[in-house]
Order: structure tokens, then C-alpha cells, then sequence
């Protein structure tokens, strides 16, 4: 097959998937993933009058086929049964299914579906020329592996839209994501593959699960050079995040060429969000997807396919950081100051904490950290080793 080469017509810049129905993957009440999100930052963007109606795309929930090429055929039979209440007692733990961290719920195989289907709708749309990028905030489940659960993720939407992608559009594809935690699952379905380019920048595995993505997985045998993980110290600020981020990902395209990128876009790395041990504020939520929009028109065309992933603040960072996606993907003016008051009104009384009521953090967000100089020094040697590869095939 030959190399895809892209189509020409396109009619829109940007499109944005989304229906009501995607709030239907909910665990509990107290479980702290929480779609819930999708609907406030939905809101905050119509409120801004930076989303309309045109742009919204609806979901399609994907085919068996097609989870298949991500997933064993027994344990989407599994997610069935246990969404409709099959399972017998503890069947589903040794897939990682009725666990503390995945809890069963009523239709998680449909609403987990509509998820993958969801990014793939996006990659047509962008592959097919129907659109330069696409938004799926309902994706990034960059946990869940072929046959199992993990992580809050059930079937894994990036992993199966990128052989859907290899198997359709014969694409080759780099895979980006900043999420707080690894992108494990995405990794290692393509740890042999040499027409899949993954990187991870993350909070070291030894604070944070899933414990994995050191700087030494670089990818096995064919795929060797392929996969690239930068796993920063706990407590890491912005200067330094940004730092890894937009070096690592040029210097991968440039290296990759690859004919489309996917990020993953957790908004986990905020010094708000209760799982993790990072320092970041806003500023790399702008930076992030600006530099990925950027090296997306400087190496492949713009063929530019964001997801949502983690991101456990619903209320005070992740509205306003997956804004900033859509916002840059449009090429709308980035807004500073106050949020929509409309937006805020609305909100207030639900939300259990005081919102931001800005664009920006507020100044003094947190206490100087007292080992930043060690702990960007530390980065700066990881970002190295992890790019020593290519850095010495350009200089010898």
C-alpha cells in the first residue's frame, strides 16, 4: 500500500466531537473520574462563544471489528456481560473488571464504545480531509490494555484508532501525551512497531501509578528508537515541564516524519489535581497544545487529532485547560481575565470549591518549591538521555 499522502478540499479547521451520551461512562458518585467535566468545558466554550453548533460532530459507537483490533475478542465479551449484569461473582477481577479502581457499571461496554468511536469519528474526519483537527475530550484512555482493564480505562481508544489508522490510511503516527501518569497502554501495543512513534512525558513512575515508563523503554526490536518516555520528579513546575515538552516533541517529529499526530491531553499535572505530585499551572495548558498545533502544520499537514484523558480538579483546571485546546485548534484569540460570568454563575453552586474566576491562575499559587534548581537539573538529564538517541545520529 502506499504511503498515505493526505487529501485535498479540506472544509473545516476543527471539529469537535461530542454527545450527551458520553456522560454516561460514570463509575460511582465518588469515583474520581468524572465525565462531568466534559459537560462544563463544553459550556465554558459555548459561554465564550468560541463553540457553535456547526463544529459539533456526534460520536459513533465503534464495532466489535473494530475494538478488535485493539482488544481480545473474550474480553470485550467480558465488558459486555458485566454492563448488563452477567458476570458471575469476582469474574471480572482477572480482567480488571469490578475492581475499586474500574467498578462495574450498568451499559460500560456501550459507553465505553461510543469513547473509541468517538476518536475514531475524529480520525476520519482529519485523515479523510473533512477537517485539519479534531477533538474527542470523551478519549484518552491511554490504561487500558488488550485484555484488561486499568486505570480507570476500559477499552483504549488512542491504541485502537492508531491501527485503525495503520489498517485504513496505511498512516504512520506520532503519539503524544502529557498526561500526569504513563501512557502504558498506547506504549506497549506498539512497543515492536516501527510505524508508531510514542512519547510519554510524565510524573515518575516511583511516586505514581502505573509505576512504568522509565527512560530506558525505547521500544523492542523493529520498533526500537520508537518509544520515548520522560518521566519528570514530583514537584516539577512549569519552566521545567515546558521545557521537556516542546524539545522532546520537535525533535521526534523532525526525527519520526510522521503523517499524522494523536495527543493525549490529561490535565492531571496541575498543582490543583488530588492524584498527583506536579506543579504546573495553566501556562503549560496554553503552551501544550499551542506547540502541538504548530509541529503538527510543520510536519505532517496539519493532521492534528487531540483526546482528553486524565484530569481530576472538574472544576477549577480541567474547563479551562481543554478549552485551550479547542481555542488553539480554531485559531480563536487565547481569552485572558475573567471567565464568562454566566459560566461561573452557573456553576458556583455546584461546585464544593471556590472557582478560578480567570483564564490564568491566580499570582503565588503555592510556596516557592526549596529544591527547584535540583529537580529541573534532574529533568534536564532525563529530556538528554531520552533524546541521546537522536541527538547522536545528528552529530555523527
Amino acid at each position: 500500500m502506499a504511503k498515505y499522502t493526505g487529501h485535498e478540499n479540506v472544509e473545516k479547521n476543527a471539529v469537535f466531537i461530542y454527545s450527551p451520551d458520553q456522560l454516561d461512562y460514570k463509575f460511582s458518585e465518588t469515583h474520581p473520574f468524572n465525565q462531568k467535566r466534559l459537560q462544563l468545558t463544553m459550556d465554558l466554550l459555548q459561554k465564550n462563544n468560541s463553540l457553535s453548533v456547526e463544529d459539533i460532530i456526534q460520536p459513533r459507537i465503534a464495532s466489535d471489528e473494530e475494538l478488535l483490533l485493539g482488544h481480545d475478542a473474550h474480553y470485550i465479551d467480558i465488558v459486555k456481560r458485566a454492563g448488563h449484569g452477567y458476570l458471575r461473582q469476582n469474574e471480572g477481577e482477572n480482567y480488571g473488571i469490578g475492581t475499586e479502581d474500574t467498578p462495574i457499571f450498568k451499559n460500560m461496554h456501550e459507553a465505553s464504545a461510543m469513547f473509541v468511536g468517538g476518536t475514531l469519528t475524529a480520525c476520519d474526519y482529519v485523515m479523510q480531509g473533512k477537517a485539519k483537527h479534531a477533538l474527542n475530550l470523551g478519549g484518552g484512555l491511554h490504561h487500558g490494555f488488550r485484555g484488561k482493564a486499568s486505570g480507570f480505562c476500559i477499552y483504549n481508544d488512542s491504541t485502537v484508532a492508531i491501527k485503525y489508522m495503520q489498517k485504513k490510511y496505511n498512516a504512520r503516527v506520532l503519539y503524544i501525551d502529557t498526561d500526569a501518569h504513563h501512557g502504558d497502554g498506547v506504549q506497549w501495543s506498539f512497543y515492536d512497531d516501527p510505524n508508531v512513534c510514542t512519547l510519554s512525558i510524565h510524573e515518575t513512575g516511583r511516586y505514581l501509578f502505573p509505576g512504568t515508563g522509565a527512560v530506558t523503554e525505547r521500544g523492542n526490536g523493529a520498533g526500537y528508537g520508537t518509544s520515548f518516555n520522560i518521566p519528570i520528579d514530583a514537584f516539577t513546575e512549569d519552566e521545567s515541564f515546558l521545557q521537556a515538552y516542546e524539545q522532546a516533541i520537535r525533535e521526534i517529529a523532525a526525527h519520526f516524519k510522521p503523517d499524522v499526530i494523536l495527543t493525549q491531553n490529561g490535565a492531571d499535572a496541575h498543582y490543583f489535581d488530588p492524584l498527583t505530585h506536579l506543579y504546573c499551572t495553566m501556562n503549560i495548558y496554553n503552551e501544550i497544545p499551542r506547540i502541538a498545533h504548530e509541529v503538527a502544520h510543520e510536519f505532517c499537514g496539519g493532521r492534528w487529532i487531540a483526546v482528553g484523558g486524565g484530569g481530576y480538579d472538574i472544576w477549577r483546571v480541567v474547563p479551562r485547560a481543554w478549552s485551550l485546546i479547542w481555542l488553539h485548534m480554531t485559531n480563536s484569540q487565547i481569552p485572558t481575565g475573567a471567565l464568562p460570568t454566566d459560566w461561573l454563575e452557573q456553576w458556583q453552586p455546584e461546585s464544593p470549591v471556590p472557582l478560578i474566576p480567570t483564564w490564568e491562575d491566580p499570582d503565588n499559587l503555592y510556596k516557592p518549591i526549596p529544591r527547584k534548581e535540583e529537580i529541573s537539573e534532574k529533568n534536564a538529564q532525563i529530556l538528554e538521555k531520552a533524546l541521546y538517541m537522536i541527538r547522536h545520529e545528528s552529530t555523527s
